[in-house]
């Protein structure tokens, strides 16, 4: 299954700065876009670091480190730092954590999750800054309808990866929840065929019920 990718769900609309943006407008522009961070950019669009809320706030917080105590020495030294900047260079957290445009929302989320981040810069081929993407951002795979991810389980999961006739399992979703019944012929195992249905972005659960079992047979649950 084709998952949607970062370029899909990215917003393009970037606001960044220059490694010279002095402290006091990238306070501004933090406050008059709402945002929690700014990337910076080389004189080529590169990104070579952030500036988030928790940087400016090392002015008040004094350069006091906020990260774990085996890094206590390192975290110290770099808050100090922080706390005499001026401007960007100064500022940042760099290198930044960066999603290439292809990325799969599958790929973006793992990244996200591993480095408990909130959001990743999104660089284009050239490793120019194309756009952010978010964990709100990837969110939007689950509010796919029930009906689409229906008609992308038979006919990508049934038909394209597994050769079933789309007949051959009947497919009910409901709020994300995949339920399939029917019989399977022995080249096909359920556990394969809901491992395909689980690939497919916007699914939430998935459960197969052999034919015969109690409910199997019922009218398709499909929402809008």
């Amino acid at each position: 299954m084709k998952h949607q990718t970062v370029r899909d769900l990215m917003s393009d609309a970037v606001v960044r700065v220059q490694r010279g943006t002095p402290f006091k407008e990238i306070a501004h522009l933090l406050l008059e876009y709402d945002i929690t961070a700014v990337p910076v950019v080389d004189g080529e669009n590169r990104p070579v670091g952030v500036v988030s809320e928790a940087d400016l706030l090392q002015k008040m917080w004094g350069g006091e480190p906020d990260g774990s105590p085996e890094h206590a020495e390192w975290s110290r030294a770099a808050a100090a730092g922080k706390a005499d900047a001026t401007d960007a260079d100064g500022l940042m957290t760099s290198p930044p954590l960066c999603a290439r445009e292809s990325w799969s929302v599958v790929e973006a989320a793992r990244v996200m999750a591993r480095h408990r981040i909130k959001r990743l810069l999104v660089v284009d081929e050239e490793g120019r800054l194309a756009g952010v993407v978010s964990r709100s951002d990837l969110l939007r795979v689950f509010l796919r309808t029930d009906r689409a991810i229906r008609t992308e389980i038979i006919e990508e999961a049934l038909v394209k990866a597994l050769g079933l006739a789309p007949s051959s399992v009947q497919v009910d979703v409901a709020h994300g929840h995949v339920v399939l019944s029917g019989r399977l012929p022995a080249d096909v195992s359920a556990p394969l065929l809901e491992e395909h249905c689980r690939s497919v972005d916007g699914v939430v659960a998935v459960e197969f019920r052999p034919a015969g079992e109690a409910g199997a047979e019922g009218p398709a649950a499909v929402g809008s």
